[in-house]
């Protein structure tokens, strides 16, 4: 019997100080900020998993990501979140205001490349308009900072001028500028104010008309073109340049519904609407009669495509996000009803692999990029913005393929703290190694962890979290990586880093925040920006010039979204599943093994 008490003892003191170091933080809050990361590693799976869900003590899956998650964890990792954003801000208005963009290697501010006009990384973005502050203006919001939020709306109304001989990006400073100005506005002007008081004093619709005069100097690039697709880039101040490209790409061109929508209807003037509206029709109507999909460069003279690849990354991405997001906002069924219908190709001639997610033999659903004509595979890489197609799928109730897409993206941001740019999925590798600290894995992360409400992806926001305080934070910011594997770093902060990646990251923690107990129901643009879904914006204005139509322009009921429910739907996730993961631990494993992590 000496060896059954000596068990026993052995395992009463092994729970014993599993309880201790359970309570530990609990205790002491400050245990661990002595460690460079203020909450624990997501390999101390023992201290993850209280309640719910036991794991299988064999599988490393289950032991890692099962159980519920600790609500200490929870708000330390949304208290990080919330500090890496003001470290960004507050290092951009240090060093770089009231310049564009934020170098955080040298601690400076950077604007338009006025010696290089064809350094076209740089000047489609940066307008010499103070692109961070008037991003970050509804993250502050979010994050309840409104004394922050109001000093930063006056500063942006008091400093912020459009009339500058800067050539800009049309689909840029729409998404990064515009967005941004309606959305602060949307805030201000709220009855409800559910993030706190974010008024203004004698504030008189300033940032609604910025929004209007940014607007009016854009669309010189819808004139003169013979299909309607606007022109690439604009000067704010001289219009279309002499020597103006003929050439867009289908995201640029056709994903200005949203912002150029809001706009029209906020002032009753429906020429922003119609010009975006065109566009996009204008390009839906030139898809291959074959496949029925779009390429993702065409001329906007001749209406013939240039670049062939269709895909769901650059080029086209926000394309297909700005059909469904249009419909929920404005409600017109003419954009539900092409959203369902490249949806249903998007399917039929992208999609390879087995046709379930949790079940079945085959290799996992993947989305590549083919010859918009003919369906056939032009190359072996993705990019890493596709990785918003995930939270696309959930707003549609897909949320089954949604995980497994998600789990693929995860599983090459395990292998190297970051999506490289490009990476090869038949060579395992990156194609372009770098990663400009986009926001996109979040944000589907954000989307699948509000429709789950499975703490499997509270992990994943915690693996991205601290990948990105140990490869990129800076001396003054954080900093684009140069290479995934080598960890190199450039010095550039993007904008959307704090508009879009820190927000998410921080509402994927922070379960009590407004915009999830309000009642009020809101939308985020593709540049992460919050406009609130209501009726003022469900008023058609632009029919009284586009006669004849009417019919088209029909409203949408509630439910008609469910027709695009094409391969699954929410019920399919059962309740039992809630704490355990999301994909079953055999079909990670492969994934993991598909991207050389295994």
């Amino acid at each position: 019997m000496q060896w059954r008490s000596l068990l026993l003892g052995l395992l009463l003191l092994r729970l014993g100080l599993q309880a201790l170091l359970t309570l530990l933080p609990a205790l002491a809050p400050g245990f661990c900020l002595r460690r460079r990361f203020p909450f624990p590693s997501p390999h101390w799976g023992s201290l993850l998993r209280r309640g719910g869900g036991g794991a299988a003590a064999g599988d490393e899956y289950e032991r890692r990501y099962s159980g519920a998650f600790p609500p200490q964890l929870r708000a330390r990792l949304r208290d990080a979140a919330r500090g890496m954003f003001v470290f960004g801000y507050d290092s951009y208005m240090q060093h770089a205001f009231p310049r564009d963009e934020l170098d955080p290697l040298h601690c400076r501010g950077r604007g338009p490349d006025r010696r290089d006009p064809s350094n076209l990384n740089i000047n489609d973005v940066l307008g010499n308009y103070s692109l961070t502050l008037i991003d970050a203006l509804d993250t502050l919001a979010v994050m309840g900072n409104s004394s922050e939020f109001q000093k930063a709306v006056k500063l942006v109304i008091d400093t912020v001028s459009f009339d500058k001989d800067s050539t800009v990006q049309v689909f840029e400073a729409t998404i990064r500028v515009l967005g941004s100005l309606l959305s602060a506005h949307i805030i201000i002007t709220d009855t409800k104010q559910p993030f706190g008081d974010m008024t203004i004093k004698d504030y008189d619709n300033e940032l609604l008309h910025m929004a209007h005069d940014l607007a009016v100097r854009l669309l010189p690039a819808f004139e003169n073109t013979k299909t309607g697709i606007p022109y690439p880039r604009v000067n704010l101040k001289k219009g279309v340049p002499p020597d103006g490209n003929n050439e867009t790409c289908t995201a640029g061109a056709g994903s200005l519904l949203v912002e150029f929508g809001i706009l029209s209807r906020l002032l009753g003037d429906s020429t922003f609407e119609w010009v975006a509206r065109r566009a996009v029709k204008a390009l839906w109507n030139l898809r291959s009669n074959n496949t029925g999909l779009l390429g993702n460069v065409v001329n906007i003279q001749t209406g013939h495509w240039v670049g062939r690849q269709s895909g769901l990354g650059a080029g086209l991405d926000s394309f297909y996000e700005y059909l469904l997001k249009s419909y929920i906002l404005f409600g017109e069924k003419e954009d539900l009803e092409m959203f369902n219908d490249a949806y249903r190709n998007i399917q039929n001639h992208l999609r390879r692999g087995r046709e379930a997610c949790n079940e079945g033999e085959g290799d996992p659903p993947l989305y590549v990029n083919v010859n918009m004509f003919t369906g056939q595979l032009m190359n072996t890489w993705i990019d890493s913005l596709q990785a918003f197609f995930p939270g696309l799928q959930v707003l549609i109730g897909d949320v089954e393929d949604a995980i497994c897409l998600h789990a693929f993206y995860y599983a090459i941001w395990k292998r190297y703290g970051a999506l490289p740019e490009r990476y090869n999925w038949q060579l395992q590798a990156p194609d372009v190694p770098f990663y400009p600290l986009r926001p996109e894995l979040v944000e589907s992360t954000y989307l699948l962890y509000q429709a789950t409400k499975n703490p499997f992806y509270l992990h994943v926001g915690m693996d991205i979290l601290q990948s990105l305080e140990k490869y990129t934070k800076a001396k003054c910011g954080y900093a684009t990586l140069h290479h995934v594997v080598e960890k190199t770093k450039e010095d550039r902060m993007e904008s959307f880093f704090l508009s879009e990646t820190c927000k998410y990251l921080y509402l994927l923690f922070d379960e009590e925040n407004p915009l999830h107990k309000s009642g009020n129901k809101y939308m985020f643009t593709t540049e992460g920006h919050i406009v609130s879904v209501d009726k003022r914006f469900r008023n058609s204005l632009w029919q009284d010039i586009l006669p004849g139509e009417e019919d088209s322009a029909e409203k949408s009921k509630p439910n008609d979204l469910k027709a695009v429910n094409f391969s699954s739907n929410c019920n399919r996730v059962p309740d039992e599943r809630r704490y355990l993961l999301p994909l079953k631990s055999n079909y990670m494993r492969q994934i993991d093994r598909m991207v050389g992590l295994i």
